[in-house]
């Protein structure tokens, strides 16, 4: 802990970075227990926890998550691999099975399971790296969900919302600079949000540039991420999920 320090927990949550390369540690399954504890221990909605954990064990389901996930092989060889699914059906089963009339699950309360889902998967991700064990988000998962959900057998109103693999860091992952984050500055505002001019949004990146014009830099970022085909194929795949979500309520009207 540095000198400079608030306290542990603080001090874990400014130094984590994503981790994709591993050592071939296992981890305990004690450990494994305390952080799936944690997640389900997260802030929820309503105490709903509108959230399914899918624990992903099978050698070819992860082999196939790994294609599916924008061919990213790494996810075939975590130590641990988690699905965050946003999950609206099983209150509105249970209060089927109670003898209520509830409304089918609307746009709305699949936002709200998102959020659970991905709070749950922040707690996981907090707790594996207070025992040393790094990990990746996976958001992925949210493209091509047509195969997804098929590969993890996800009925309507289930959304799978953040996939994390985990594993121990190697040393090269642990000498590895944490990508710099934007002065605090440019995020938070007071009261109303502040939106930022074109040169206040140049101040704020012009540290990433790694010597590149801020222009030049800018443009290679947005072909390489916002224009990419992972980008529009993951926009395709949930304005799909969502007109099918749609479609359900409106079938069942």
């Amino acid at each position: 802990m540095n000198t400079n320090s608030i306290n542990e927990v603080v001090d874990q949550l400014l130094e984590r970075k994503s981790v994709r390369v591993f050592t071939e540690q296992k981890i305990d399954e004690e450990i494994v227990q305390a952080i799936l504890e944690a997640a389900v221990n997260a802030p929820t909605a309503g105490n709903q926890q509108l959230y399914s954990i899918l624990r992903i064990t099978d050698a070819e389901l992860l082999k196939a998550l790994s294609e599916s996930c924008d061919h990213q092989p790494f996810i075939a060889e975590g130590k641990l691999v988690l699905v965050f699914c946003a999950d609206c059906l099983k209150w509105y089963e249970a209060f089927r099975a109670a003898g209520c009339e509830p409304r089918l699950p609307g746009e709305g309360d699949l936002l709200l399971a998102v959020s659970d889902a991905n709070i749950a998967a922040q707690n996981a991700v907090t707790a594996a790296w207070s025992f040393g064990i790094g990990s990746c988000y996976i958001g992925d998962i949210m493209e091509n969900n047509e195969t997804q959900r098929q590969l993890l057998g996800l009925p309507d109103y289930v959304f799978p919302a953040a996939m994390l693999v985990f594993g121990y860091p190697t040393e090269q992952q642990m000498k590895r600079p944490k990508p710099e984050r934007v002065a605090m500055e440019y995020i938070v505002s007071e009261n109303t949000y502040h939106q930022l001019n074109a040169e206040e949004l140049k101040a704020m990146f012009e540290k990433r540039t790694a010597g590149k014009s801020y222009e030049e830099w800018m443009q290679a970022f947005c072909k390489r991420k916002y224009n990419s085909d992972f980008a529009k194929e993951m926009t395709r795949s949930v304005r799909e999920y969502l007109k099918q979500y749609a479609d359900c309520l409106e079938s069942e009207m």
